[in-house]
């Protein structure tokens, strides 16, 4: 469903400032496979889900979608295929429109624009029907500005925007970075529950370490901006902390320097 390869991506060439943060990065995921992404600041994680996202243009390499080569085209237009929640929950939504409002919004991605009715009454018992399934309460709610929500509710209603279209790739960037633990533990069985029933290719960023172990099917871990970990299956369930800071070591030939992702 993705392939990448031989992403390279320098910020800054030619000056004092010049960055390498992606160095011929390659990674292939198959269709319904859900890829948990680690590494210490500066590896190169959020670069790489923003140039599968098109935010900006690689120096070279290709990105490929589904079989659709999506290097060259903007990011406006690759939303055609990809669904993303970012991390901070004030983005991703319209503050001043409702919950049924936004949902009806994220319906119409893609579509061609006509003069219809905003939300028909089916369409708004079809959206209090998916919100429900968040637990929230916010079914009650579902005229609400969105603006008035807290950050995790906030969070919940962008993941469902990004995913009722069932995208072909969904990318979550460190969505739950910004909330607190419980809630940021209902973020991610909301999310658990909507990748494994829609069967969605997932690639999710996380500064947790534990988080990156407990979800997904498959492990990447990246640094100086390459993939130097990749464990999937029975391996990656018998993984602990410990054991990917090791592994970390002996990919790296030094110690994991985030502090933030060994106390989570």
């Amino acid at each position: 469903m993705l392939e990448v390869i031989n992403v390279c991506k320098t910020f800054d060439p030619g000056t004092v400032n010049e960055k390498k943060a992606l160095t011929g990065v390659s990674l292939k995921i198959e269709e319904g496979e859900f890829v948990t992404v680690i590494g210490g600041n500066g590896a190169g994680k959020s670069t790489l889900l923003n140039a599968i996202a098109g935010v900006w243009p690689v120096d070279e390499g290709t990105i490929t979608i589904d079989g659709i080569d999506v290097t060259g085209i903007p990011d406006f237009k690759r939303a055609a295929y990809i669904g993303r929640v970012f991390q901070d929950p004030m983005t991703g939504t319209a503050a001043a429109l409702g919950i049924d409002e936004n949902l009806a919004l994220a319906a119409r991605r893609g579509h061609s624009r006509r003069l219809v009715w905003g939300i028909s009454a089916k369409q708004r018992a079809a959206f209090k029907e998916r919100v429900a399934e968040l637990n929230l309460g916010l079914e009650d709610r579902i005229t609400s500005k969105v603006g008035v929500l807290s950050g995790g509710q906030r969070q919940a209603i962008t993941l469902l925007m990004a995913t009722l279209q069932k995208p072909k790739l969904l990318l979550l960037d460190e969505h739950t970075a910004a909330l607190d633990p419980k809630t940021a533990a209902t973020v991610l069985d909301t999310t658990e529950k909507i990748v494994s029933r829609d069967n969605l290719t997932t690639l999710m960023i996380t500064h947790n370490m534990h988080d990156a172990i407990v979800h997904g099917n498959r492990l990447i871990m990246m640094n100086n901006g390459n993939i130097i970990l990749d464990i999937k299956g029975e391996e990656k369930k018998k993984l602990t902390v410990k054991d990917l800071l090791n592994e970390f070591e002996k990919a790296s030939g030094e110690e994991f320097a985030n502090d933030k992702a060994i106390l989570s």
